[in-house]
C-alpha cells in the first residue's frame, strides 16, 4: 500500500497566507512569461518545478521553517498561471485575427470561469486517475516536482541556477531588443534553392524550451519545419511558373516569397496534420477515457462519510462541485453580451467534461509540455462548427460564438491538465487535495487579469498573428472556424496534411510535435532544435540526473527572464519609448554567433557551474 512522504495523520502548516500570496505572485510571473512564449512558438513549459525551487528558496530565506506542504501549495497555485496562459493564447488570438473587438474584461471573465470549471471537472476523476492508477500513469512533471520538494534541503543551489537563468535571459533580451546591439531574428535567403530561407529566432526562451523538451521532441519539431520550408516550399515554387492565382493565395505563386507560400499553403497542410494527430491521440486512449468517466460518475454519486476520511483523501465536497459548475454554466449562458446560446452551452458542458478526462490521462502519460491540448481544442471547435453548419447557422455571430466557447473549453482543458500534475505531486508528498483545489481556484483570478492585459499589450505592440508573434494555435483556430462555417477552407491542402499525419503514424513518429513544426515559421523551430542539441550533449557527458535537472532549472530561468522582459519592452514600445523596428548595430552573422555562445554557455554552466554558486545557501 502506498504511503506518502508526509503521513495522513501528520499535522503541519499547509494552507497559509504566505504560501497563497507567494503562489499568486509566482503565478503572475509564469503566466505572463508563458503567454509571451506561447504566442511566439505555440507551446508553453511547465511552471511546477521552477516554482517549487523558487518557493523553497524564498520561504527559507524570509520565513522560519516552512513546511514541505506549504512549498507544495505554492507550486500548485503558481502553476495556474501557466495553465491559464496556454488556454488563453491558444484561442483568444483567433478573435483578434478575425477583427472581433473583444474587451479585456471579457477575456478575463471567460478565462476565469473556464479555469475554475477545469478545476471542478477534474475533482471527481482524482481518485481514479491519481490514486487507483498510481504506478500505471507516470505523471512525469508531477513526480519530478515531488522529488524536488522532498530534496528541499538543496533548494539554495537549485534556486541560484534558476535565478541565473532569469537574469541571463533578461539581459540578453535587453541587449537585442532595447539596445538593438544585434538582430533577434537573422534571416538568409537561399537564392539557388528557389529563394527559400534559413532563419533563427535567436532568443533565450526558445533555447530553454528546446533543452526542457529534450532532443527527441525538438528534432521532430525541427523535422516538421524542415519539410515545410526546405522541401514543400521549394517544390511549390519550382513547379508553378504560371501567372494564375491559386486559392487561397491572392497573388500568383511566382510572385510570392517563401513566407507568402508558407502563410497561404503550408499552414493549411499543418492544420490537417495537427487535426489527424489530435484525433488519433483520442482513439489511442479511448478505452482509458471511458473507464475514467465511468469511475468518475460512480464516485460522484456514491455516498461517503467525509468526517471519516483521511486528510489526504479529502476533496472539495460534491455539493460545491455541482453548485459551482452549474453557476459557471448559467453565467456563461445568461450573461448579457456573451454570444453563447443553449446549444453552445450544452456542447461546452459535454465536450468540456469529456476532454477534461482526456487531458487528465494524457498528462499522466506524456506530461504537460507534450500534452496535445491544441488537438483537443481543434476537435471541440470542429464539432461545434459542423453542428452549426448542419443547423444552417453560418452568420458571423455563430463564428464568434464557436470561438468564444472554444476559449472556455480550452482554458478548462489546460487547467485540468495542470491540476492533474499538481494533485499527483500532492498525492506523493502527502498534501490535502481540498487545499490544493481551493488554492488553484484562488490562484486563477489575478493571473487571468494579468494575462488578459498582456494580450492587449502585445497585440498593440506587435500584432497577434504577425511574424513577430505568429500565435500559431490562435491563427489555426481562426482558419478552421472561418473555413468550416463559411465553406471556404482549402480541403485539398488540409487533406494532404492529414495524409502526412497518417504516414507519420505508420512510421511510429509522434504526429503532434512534427505537425507543430510544419505549422510554425522556420525561425522558431531552429532555436528549439539547438536547445535539444545542448540537452543531448549534457546527457551524453553526464548520466547524473541531478546535473541534467540543473539545466532544466537554468532553462526555465531563461524562458521566464526572456519572456517577462519581452512583455516589459512591449509596454515601452506601446508608450513610444522604444522603436521595435530599429535597425540592429551588428550584422546578422553576429546574432547567430552570439546565440551559439549562449547555447555553449548553457551546456557548460549546467555541467560545471561555479563552485561559489553551488555553495549558495547550501547548509
Amino acid at each position: 500500500m502506498f504511503k506518502p512522504y508526509v503521513a495522513a495523520e501528520s499535522k503541519m502548516p499547509e494552507f497559509t497566507l504566505r504560501a497563497v500570496i507567494l503562489g499568486i505572485l509566482l503565478g503572475l510571473v509564469f503566466g505572463v512569461g508563458n503567454a509571451y512564449l506561447g504566442l511566439k512558438v505555440g507551446t508553453t513549459v511547465s511552471a511546477s518545478i521552477p516554482a517549487a525551487v523558487l518557493s523553497m528558496a524564498i520561504l527559507r530565506t524570509f520565513f522560519h521553517k516552512p513546511s514541505i506542504l506549504e512549498n507544495n501549495l505554492v507550486q500548485t497555485i503558481a502553476s495556474v498561471g501557466e495553465g491559464l496562459a496556454a488556454g488563453i493564447i491558444f484561442t483568444v488570438p483567433a478573435l483578434f485575427i478575425l477583427g472581433e473587438q473583444i474587451s479585456m474584461m471579457r477575456i478575463f471573465l471567460l478565462s476565469t470561469l473556464g479555469g475554475i470549471l477545469g478545476v471542478l471537472f477534474m475533482i471527481p476523476m482524482r481518485r481514479y486517475i491519481i490514486v487507483k492508477e498510481h504506478g500505471v500513469l507516470p505523471f512525469p512533471e508531477g513526480t519530478a516536482c515531488a522529488e524536488i520538494l522532498k530534496s528541499g534541503e538543496k533548494s539554495g543551489p537549485k534556486a541560484a541556477m534558476a535565478f541565473t537563468g532569469i537574469i541571463t535571459g533578461a539581459v540578453y533580451k535587453i541587449c537585442s531588443n532595447a539596445f538593438n546591439l544585434w538582430k533577434e531574428t537573422p534571416t538568409w535567403i537561399i537564392t539557388r534553392f528557389e529563394k527559400t530561407v534559413f532563419s533563427i529566432d535567436a532568443t533565450p526562451a526558445l533555447l530553454g524550451v528546446g533543452y526542457i523538451i529534450g532532443p527527441r521532441i525538438a528534432s521532430f519539431i525541427f523535422a516538421g519545419g524542415a519539410l515545410g520550408w526546405w522541401v514543400l516550399i521549394p517544390l511549390i515554387k519550382m513547379f508553378d511558373v504560371s501567372m494564375d492565382t491559386i486559392f487561397p493565395g491572392t497573388i500568383p505563386v511566382v510572385q510570392m516569397s517563401a513566407e507568402d507560400i508558407w502563410s497561404n499553403y503550408i499552414r493549411y497542410i499543418g492544420v490537417g496534420t495537427v487535426a489527424i494527430g489530435g484525433l488519433l491521440s483520442l482513439v489511442n486512449i479511448a478505452p482509458a477515457v471511458w473507464k475514467t468517466i465511468h469511475s468518475s460518475f460512480k464516485e460522484l454519486f456514491e455516498s461517503s462519510n467525509a468526517s471519516r476520511m483521511k486528510r489526504t483523501d479529502k476533496d472539495i465536497s460534491l455539493r460545491w462541485l455541482i453548485l459551482g459548475s452549474l453557476a459557471i454554466i448559467l453565467t456563461l449562458w445568461l450573461m448579457p453580451g456573451l454570444p453563447m446560446n443553449l446549444v453552445t452551452i450544452l456542447l461546452l458542458t459535454i465536450l468540456g467534461f469529456f476532454f477534461v478526462a482526456v487531458t487528465s490521462l494524457t498528462v499522466g502519460i506524456v506530461g504537460s509540455t507534450s500534452n496535445p491540448v491544441s488537438g483537443m481544442t481543434i476537435t471541440t471547435l470542429l464539432i461545434t462548427c459542423l453542428i452549426f453548419v448542419a443547423l444552417g447557422w453560418t452568420e458571423r455571430l455563430y463564428l464568434i460564438s464557436a470561438l468564444t466557447m472554444a476559449i472556455v473549453a480550452c482554458v478548462a482543458i489546460c487547467m485540468a491538465g495542470t491540476t492533474s500534475q499538481d494533485l499527483k505531486t500532492g498525492f506523493l508528498v502527502g498534501a490535502t487535495p481540498r487545499y490544493q483545489q481551493v488554492g488553484e481556484i484562488i490562484g486563477v483570478v489575478l493571473p487571468a487579469l494579468a494575462i488578459s492585459g498582456t494580450m492587449y499589450l502585445l497585440n498593440q505592440a506587435y500584432g497577434l498573428g504577425s511574424s513577430l508573434l505568429p500565435a500559431p494555435q490562435g491563427t489555426m483556430m481562426a482558419l478552421i472556424a472561418k473555413g468550416v462555417i463559411q465553406g471556404n477552407i482549402p480541403f485539398t491542402l488540409v487533406l494532404i496534411g492529414g495524409i502526412i499525419g497518417l504516414l507519420l503514424r505508420l512510421l511510429t513518429i509522434p504526429i503532434l510535435p512534427f505537425a507543430l513544426g510544419l505549422y510554425l515559421p522556420l525561425s522558431l523551430t531552429t532555436p528549439v532544435m539547438l536547445g535539444g542539441v545542448v540537452s543531448a550533449f549534457v546527457k551524453h557527458r553526464s548520466k547524473d540526473k541531478e546535473i541534467f535537472q540543473r539545466g532544466v532549472l537554468t532553462s526555465s530561468g531563461l524562458v521566464a527572464g526572456d519572456a517577462c522582459m519581452g512583455v516589459i519592452l512591449a509596454l515601452l514600445s506601446v508608450v513610444g519609448w522604444l522603436n521595435p523596428s530599429a535597425k540592429a548595430f551588428l550584422p546578422d552573422v553576429f546574432s547567430l554567433i552570439i546565440f551559439l555562445f549562449l547555447a555553449l554557455g548553457l551546456g557548460w554552466f549546467t555541467l560545471r557551474p561555479p563552485r561559489s554558486l553551488m555553495k549558495t545557501n547550501d547548509s
